[in-house]
C-alpha cells in the first residue's frame, strides 16, 4: 500500500495535502480556461465571421479582453484562499486581487456602456455621422466618471476612510470649480450643444450679428466659416445662451421682394403687373408663387409686394432662382410698356417771363429732378 503520510508533513502552517489541493485547483481551473477560450471562443470568432452585423465581434471581444482575466484571478484566488497564510501576505494577496478585480470589472464596464451606445447610434442613427462624433466625444467623459466611481470603491473595499476622500474630493471639486468657472461653463455648453443637437457640422447658422457653415464643435469654442471666408470663433456658452438660427433644417424658403412702377401706370397696366408675375414665378424652378398685390403709393412709385416660396435651403439656388425672376420681370414689362419708377421730384416756378415780344407773357415751367 501506498503511504501517504507526507501529504500531513506541515509547511508554513500548512499540509502538503493543502499545497496539492490548491495547485489541482490552479491548474485545473487554468486548463479549462484554455479549453474554452481555444474551443469555444474560436468558434464564436469564426461563426462571427460569417454575419454582417458587428453587435457579436463587440460581445466576443468584450469576452475575451474582460471576463477571461476576471476568471483567471478567480481561479488562483479560489487556489490561494484554501492555504492558511501570513497575515502580511494574506492581505497582500486580498489586495492585489481587490486592486485586480477593480480595475477589470471597471474596463467590463466601460466596454459593455461603449457598447451599448454604439449599438444605439447604429439602431437609430447611422446615417447621421455628426451623432458618431457625439459619441465618441462622449465617451472620454463616461470613461472618467466611472473609473473615479471604480476608485471611490476600491478604497473602499481597501479600508480606507471614504467619507473623509469624498469630502476632501468635495472642498477640492468646489476650489477648483471657482478657479475654472468660465472653461466649465463652456464644457457643460458643450455637453449641451452634443446632446441636445441645436445645430450639427455643416450647418449654416445665424448667432447675432454673426453667420456661418459649423465646421467644429471644442469643447471650449466652436468654429463657423462665414460667407466672406473668415473663421469664427464663438464660446460654447455664448451659443447655448443665444438664439440661434439653423438654415439647414429649413425645408423651403419664404422670399418677399417689392418693385415700383412709375405713378403714370394706367389702371389695366397695374392689374396686368400681379398676372405677369405670377406667370414668371411658376415657370422658374424650386419656385412656388404665393402672392402679389399693388400694396401701396409711395413717395416716386406705386408699390407691388411679391411673396413665393423656394424648395430648398439653398442659398445658391434662391439666388438664381430670383435672378431669374427679375430679368423676366424686367423682359414683360418692357413688352407691355411698363416703366420701372426711380426717385424723381417735381419742381413747379410760377410767374417766369416768356419769351414774347411783348414781355408780359408769364408761364409755369414744370422741372423733373
Amino acid at each position: 500500500m501506498l503511504n501517504f503520510k507526507f501529504l500531513s508533513i506541515q509547511f508554513l502552517n500548512n499540509q502538503v495535502s493543502d499545497y496539492l489541493l490548491a495547485l489541482t485547483i490552479l491548474v485545473v481551473s487554468i486548463l479549462l480556461l484554455k479549453i474554452f477560450r481555444r474551443i469555444a471562443i474560436n468558434r464564436l470568432k469564426k461563426w462571427a465571421t460569417k454575419t454582417e452585423n458587428i453587435y457579436d465581434d463587440a460581445i466576443i471581444r468584450i469576452i475575451e479582453r474582460n471576463l477571461i482575466p476576471i476568471a483567471y484571478i478567480g481561479s488562483v484566488y479560489l487556489a490561494v484562499s484554501n492555504l492558511t497564510l501570513h497575515p502580511i501576505l494574506d492581505r497582500v494577496i486580498e489586495v492585489l486581487v481587490v486592486i485586480a478585480s477593480t480595475v477589470l470589472a471597471i474596463r467590463l464596464f466601460t466596454a459593455s456602456v461603449e457598447y451599448i451606445i454604439k449599438i444605439y447610434w447604429i439602431t437609430y442613427h447611422r446615417d447621421n455621422a455628426n451623432i458618431e462624433q457625439s459619441i465618441d466625444a462622449l465617451i472620454p467623459a463616461i470613461r472618467v466618471v466611472v473609473w473615479l466611481i471604480g476608485i471611490v470603491f476600491l478604497l473602499d473595499n481597501l479600508g480606507f476612510d471614504i467619507s473623509a476622500v469624498v469630502a476632501s474630493l468635495g472642498i477640492g471639486g468646489v476650489a477648483i470649480a471657482l478657479a475654472s468657472q468660465g472653461i466649465l461653463q463652456d464644457l457643460f455648453s458643450y455637453f449641451s450643444i452634443l446632446l441636445d443637437r441645436p445645430f450639427e457640422l455643416g450647418d449654416f447658422i445665424i448667432v447675432g450679428d454673426y453667420l456661418g457653415t459649423v465646421e467644429y464643435v471644442g469643447i471650449k469654442t466652436t468654429r463657423l466659416k462665414s460667407i466672406n471666408g473668415e473663421e469664427i470663433i464663438i464660446a460654447n456658452t455664448d451659443l447655448t445662451g443665444s438664439r440661434i438660427r439653423n438654415f439647414k433644417r429649413m425645408r423651403q424658403r419664404r422670399i418677399v421682394f417689392n418693385l415700383g412702377v412709375v405713378y403714370k401706370t394706367s389702371t389695366e397696366q397695374l392689374a396686368k403687373i400681379p398676372v405677369l408675375i405670377e406667370e414668371i414665378i411658376n415657370n422658374t424652378q424650386h419656385t412656388r408663387f404665393d402672392r402679389a398685390h399693388f400694396s401701396g403709393y409711395g413717395e416716386y412709385s406705386l408699390d407691388f409686394e411679391v411673396v413665393y416660396f423656394i424648395d430648398s435651403n439653398d442659398y445658391n439656388i434662391y439666388m438664381n432662382a430670383q435672378q431669374q425672376i427679375n430679368l423676366n420681370i424686367k423682359s414683360e414689362f418692357a413688352k407691355y410698356n411698363i416703366e420701372f419708377a426711380y426717385p424723381t421730384q417735381v419742381n413747379y416756378f410760377n410767374n417766369l417771363p416768356t419769351n414774347s415780344n411783348n414781355g408780359n407773357g408769364h408761364k409755369t415751367v414744370e422741372m423733373l429732378t
